[in-house]
């Protein structure tokens, strides 16, 4: 039994390897593809009558690692320079309006024909609204660098603005000044932890000699998120700041303040921390559709009750990031298509306390955004290659 489970495992991550290897290509989006491989693995497993515990419950925690993975590997790979500015600006726009646009028009509406109390809609809605950077940001990299540089930065932003938002609509009962007050000194404690925690591991990056010295840093990470996140406190804001600190390390050489971290040296280890961070996140990334995919419920993404909700949702969507892209003079073509729902949206569904859970927004929903947004961002790539060859072919 224990030989089978190995190599059905090596198997599955294996394919989903050709998955991402070949996404640039066919265009496919590689949750998809993951998301069908683990729903046939069901179909599989039931025919051979195995049963297996419910796994569900693993899904939280390995969305959670994937997220910090994913922010963290967008992160290293953007620029900081005075000529980004404008546009990590229009990024956090289009990042956070659009979002709160939904969120609070689509909970106005579901609360006047009585689905439930407008602050748990705008919790259930809130996972809905976000864009979801582990499906955007390996979609990107088939596009041209100034889109894929603009997705990076929004759909990061996305994520961490989603879970802020978030987890202050679900830990204030009440919102008012004291609220927003209470916010604003935890977002104050964690900028002034992430800069400390950030020059502590650069310089555990710099100066640990052992062998093994990637994976402790990673543990770390992790760790100062978890405790971050047991206090409230905004995580991901943390993880970014580090990205965007170790990506740019190597500009850090003229200013005295970080002569000890050594920076020309630093940015070799930081190459070799990105290369086992990138490797993680795959592997995080696809063990988690990969669940995901095993627990799907047929009957879920069929159902036509939740169909027409998800329909209407979808089209809410891109109309408000048309209206958005127009008002901030961005590139509507491919940019519109790059808005899907995924691994956060999953992730901040199943942490919906018990006592705001509304029927209307249902697991079946959130699949059917889910796959109806990936199919729309797989067709808008498609068209972009094809616009792209038309544009390099000879006339």
């Amino acid at each position: 039994m224990t030989t089978a489970i190995i190599i059905s495992l090596c198997s599955l991550l294996l394919i989903a390897y050709l998955f991402d290897i070949t996404a640039g290509k066919t265009r496919i989006p590689a949750v998809i593809l993951l998301l069908a491989l683990g729903l046939t693995v069901q179909y599989v497993l039931r025919w051979l009558h195995i049963s297996l515990r419910d796994l569900t419950v693993a899904l939280p925690v390995l969305g959670t690692i994937g997220l910090i993975l994913i922010v963290l590997e967008g992160a290293l790979e953007l620029e900081v320079a005075p000529e980004k500015v404008a546009v990590v600006k229009k990024a956090t726009y289009l990042a956070a309006l659009p979002m709160l646009l939904l969120v609070f028009a689509g909970a106005a509406l579901l609360f006047a024909i009585g689905q439930g109390s407008f602050r748990n809609l705008v919790i259930n809605m809130v996972p809905l609204a976000v864009i979801s950077s582990a499906v955007a940001i390996p979609t990107a990299r088939a596009l041209s660098r100034e889109h894929n540089e603009f997705v990076v930065y929004e759909s990061s932003l996305s994520d961490i603005l989603g879970v802020v938002f978030f987890n202050f609509v679900v830990t204030n009962e009440v919102i008012n000044g004291w609220a927003f007050l209470h916010f604003g000194g935890q977002l104050v404690i964690m900028v002034l932890v992430s800069l400390v925690a950030t020059i502590g591991l650069a310089l555990l990056l710099r100066k640990i000699d052992h062998h093994v010295k990637f994976i402790p840093i990673v543990l770390l990470i992790v760790l100062i998120y978890a405790l971050g996140k047991v206090y409230h406190l905004p995580g991901l804001i943390f993880i970014l700041l580090l990205g965007l600190f170790l990506g740019n390390v190597g500009k850090l050489s003229g200013i005295s303040i970080f002569s000890r971290l050594d920076p020309r040296a630093l940015k070799v280890q930081v190459h070799k921390f990105g290369e086992l961070v990138t490797e993680l996140t795959f592997l995080t990334r696809a063990s988690f559709f990969l669940l995901f995919g095993y627990t799907i419920n047929v009957s879920e993404l069929v159902d036509t009750g939740s169909l027409s909700v998800a329909l209407g949702l979808v089209v809410a969507i891109f109309a408000i990031r048309a209206l958005f892209l127009r008002m901030f003079r961005l590139s509507v073509f491919p940019l519109l298509f790059i808005a899907p729902r995924g691994l956060i949206t999953v992730l901040l569904f199943l942490s919906i306390p018990a006592t705001a859970v509304v029927p209307v927004i249902s697991r079946g929903l959130v699949i059917q955004v889910v796959v109806i947004t990936a199919l729309i961002m797989m067709v808008g790539t498609m068209l972009a290659g094809r616009r792209h060859q038309n544009d390099v072919m000879p006339s």
